[in-house]
């Protein structure tokens, strides 16, 4: 069962493979927001895996994030998040990010509780 304060935590070295050059999302070599995202939602998936259901799984319905510090290469950042709210499927999470010098993004994501292979199913029937 998933309940309220539950916290997942995920963490990398910022290299070329995730900078804003490199992945499309600007013209600076820097961490890139699209993938302090990614590491805040893996926090977030991670967090929870261990009490669903064989068979189950979860899917980002949406995030909401500031994104307020510049990270360079070869800084460690890491993502923390936390169950805020529990809405039988729904699930709710603060999330932030931070590299060693401190805070660099925050904001709410949530997330569904999927069967998979339904889930599957009605994806590919499109």
């Amino acid at each position: 069962m998933i309940e309220l304060g539950i916290k997942g935590r995920q963490e990398l070295t910022v290299t070329a493979a995730n900078i804003a050059t490199n992945v499309g999302s600007g013209r600076v070599q820097v961490f890139a927001t699209p993938m302090m995202i990614a590491l805040m939602e893996k926090a977030a998936v991670l967090s929870i895996e261990p009490f669903l259901d064989e068979g189950q799984s979860s899917v980002g319905t949406q995030i909401s994030v500031s994104h307020c510090s510049a990270t360079p290469m070869g800084m460690k950042v890491w993502a923390e998040s936390e169950v805020t709210a529990v809405d039988r499927r729904k699930v709710s999470f603060s999330v932030k990010a931070y590299d060693e010098r401190g805070l660099i993004g925050e904001g709410t994501h949530e997330r569904f509780i999927i069967d998979i292979d339904r889930f599957i199913a009605k994806a590919s029937g499109k």
